[in-house]
């Protein structure tokens, strides 16, 4: 992975200054600190900081097809780059660099804008034809690469982050309050929305273009299911060794490289089930690497261990203690470049500083596992839901759920009535669009009542809408635990889980992630399924625990599922955490970012700091608050920045 920025002119020869090129780099020197290069000319300027995985000499960036007609900035790695290589030489293409980067060019001429159909990969692009002075930003099927862009019908600046948009001066800085309201309902601006009012991201599974000053967007992916007719059923043997050998071989993909690849273990299914495929056969001992809590509830650091001993790796493990969060929070938002309702980003970045630290530069995850093969508790919960909103009046249908919460109080009638009223909402439309995330939307919603009389002017009462205008046609048609999968791929998966707590904090320490369970192949297969393949009753994944038996511990196959989160609002109660708290949630920059309610926030701040025991609602509105004040710090102060600035010093300095 690495960092990409540019800037295209519509219908005029400037060429865009190579100062202004410099500093965009200069603001995410982190994503590629091995290097960087330009491509100047008429309408266009391209730019990349370079971190070098394959073909570490000659893969420098930007890089063009023959005629140097055609030029791509590129962040990411095509997997399959071998296999179209060759497909592309046979056809008469000549290649000068070993680098999977190549390939893009040569594919576009052959194929135009289908070029992205034959990619298996994780990927931003820019990409412009010179022929024809068009620009083409594209972005993964998924949304594991972030691409950013700012446009006025002249001048379009694009970026792999926003920082490096406001380092060019051509963006104006100030926040769009739907895009903050939006991450207080679903953790993140709904796509093609950012937190900034003159930016927008390239959606997951889309190009846009722009020629002659038209900007055109086009979906050439998305998440799809068949009608509940048309799902796949089968013998659950056969389709289990059906998904091993799909996971085997984007796993296999995946090790592409010519610098070593390392895992992340968690200690549960997931990436366990990666590690188990890598080692079967292999005559090394993979480096794997884990955190460890000093939270007895939060740590998994037994699993993982026992998961170490059975598959042999070289492991490597960092603990996150509470003062970490704090001391880390301020520069864990700059990186995220939106507020964050929990603060597990912070340990996932502690944990690829350790993978860094141990000269590794790419490692395997297990993310989006629970996306694609059914393993979220919410999935559960809207199949207990969907059985109680058939008899909504029913007494002991509801306590279904103290199977998959046994904390719940359902013994007490305030227990039960609370239960009720939390889990019952929507009970009576169970067709609803949002049935299955409307509990937890409506939970994460309540931050909105900390929200000062000058923030509720500017926003509308209601988002849902601006969702509902993107979901397929056939939506409404599909089962409920598709649909409710299909919420989870389009909000939180790209939104937060694979930006502000993945792609961020890996490359916050220039670390490259990789995903097999995001193999769009993967994707396609599992999504064809009938849900019962997926989950048998409440056992989430259980075709994954087909696939894996025999190759893991009978502990780790049966173990409940374990959520990763990060320690609550308690970390700031330490004296860093004070002070910074006391400066972020003071009187003055509560004002002047106008966004909360000075005399909520300050009651919150006091029960914190008085050792109460928070529930979700008040951790997230705690975190969230705090979260969107450092964004305010960083953002709309400008201290960010001004600390990209001293870092470009200080390496500039180094490299004398």
């Amino acid at each position: 992975m690495c960092g990409i920025a540019g800037i295209a002119h519509s219908g005029d020869r400037t060429i865009p200054p190579e100062s202004t090129l410099r500093r965009m780099v200069g603001a995410i020197r982190h994503r590629g600190p091995d290097g960087e290069g330009y491509y100047r000319s008429e309408g266009i300027g391209l730019a990349h900081a370079r971190l070098s995985i394959i073909d570490l000499e000659g893969g420098q960036q930007p890089i063009h097809n023959e005629d140097e007609s055609v030029w791509v900035s590129y962040n990411g790695e095509i997997f399959n780059y071998l296999e179209l290589r060759q497909a592309l030489k046979s056809r008469g293409h000549s290649f000068y660099t070993e680098t999977d980067t190549e390939v893009i060019v040569h594919l576009y001429e052959e194929h135009g804008d289908r070029f992205v159909d034959f990619l298996n990969g994780q990927f931003a692009i820019a990409l412009w034809d010179g022929d024809r002075k068009r620009l083409v930003l594209a972005r993964d099927r998924v949304g594991i690469l972030p691409l950013y862009y700012a446009a006025d019908g002249k001048t379009c600046t694009f970026a792999s982050e926003v920082k490096a948009l406001l380092a060019s001066g051509n963006v104006a800085v100030a926040m769009d309050p739907v895009g903050l309201d939006q991450v207080f309902t679903f953790w993140s601006p709904l796509a093609p929305r950012t937190m900034f009012r003159d930016v927008r991201q390239v959606c997951p599974g889309e190009i846009v273009t722009i020629e002659d000053g038209r900007l055109d967007r086009k979906t050439y992916w998305s998440w799809a299911f068949p009608g509940p007719d048309a799902l796949r059923r089968g013998k659950d043997h056969e389709l289990a060794d059906e998904l091993s050998s799909l996971l085997a071989d984007a796993t296999r993909l995946r090790l592409r490289a010519d610098v070593p690849v390392g895992a992340y273990l968690s200690g549960g299914l997931d990436s366990s089930s990666l590690v188990a495929l890598i080692q079967q056969g292999s005559p090394k001992s993979l480096r794997t690497f884990s955190i460890r809590f000093e939270s007895e509830l939060l740590d998994e650091s037994q699993h993982q261990q026992e998961l170490v001993a059975w598959l042999k790796t070289d492991h490597r493990s960092v603990m996150c203690r509470e003062a970490d969060i704090a001391e880390g929070f301020l520069d864990t938002v700059r990186h995220t470049e939106m507020p964050v309702l929990r603060t597990s980003p912070m340990p996932m970045r502690m944990l690829s500083g350790l993978v860094r630290q141990q000269n590794f530069k790419v490692v395997l995850t297990g993310e989006g596992a629970d996306e694609v093969l059914g393993g979220y508790d919410i999935f559960k919960e809207a199949k207990i839901r969907q059985f109680w909103a058939q008899v909504p009046e029913s007494g002991w249908r509801p306590l279904l759920l103290k199977r998959l919460y046994p904390y719940l109080d359902l013994g007490s009638k305030q227990g039960y009535e609370y239960v009720k009223a939390f889990f019952g909402k929507g009970l009576q439309e169970p067709d609803s669009i949002d049935f299955s995330h409307l509990p937890r939307w409506q939970m994460t919603a309540q931050i909105k009542r900390f929200y000062s009389a000058e923030m509720r002017q500017k926003i509308a009462p209601e988002h849902l809408s601006e969702l509902e205008t993107t979901l397929p046609p056939d939506y409404c048609e599909w089962h409920a635990f598709n649909r409710a999968e299909y919420l989870e791929a389009r909000t939180l998966l790209p939104g937060y889980l694979l930006a502000s707590q993945g792609d961020r904090m890996l490359m916050a320490n220039s670390v490259e992630g990789r995903f097999p369970f995001l193999d769009h192949r993967l994707i396609e297969f599992a999504n064809a399924l009938h849900p019962k393949h997926k989950m048998r009753a409440l056992n989430e994944k259980a075709l994954l625990k087909r696939a894996m038996r025999g190759r893991l511990p009978p502990s780790i196959l049966s173990r409940y599922k374990q959520p990763y989160r990060g320690p609550g609002a308690g970390s700031f109660l330490g004296r860093y955490g004070k002070e910074m708290v006391a400066d972020m949630l003071g009187r003055r920059r509560i004002e002047d970012a106008g966004c909360f309610d000075l005399g909520r926030v300050e009651k919150l701040r006091k029960k914190v700091e008085s050792g109460a025991r928070l529930g979700e609602r008040d951790n997230m509105a705690y975190i969230g608050i705090l979260s969107t004040q450092a964004w305010h710090y960083w953002f709309i102060e400008g201290h960010a920045s001004r600390q990209e600035h001293s870092e470009c010093s200080l390496i500039a300095n180094e490299e004398v």
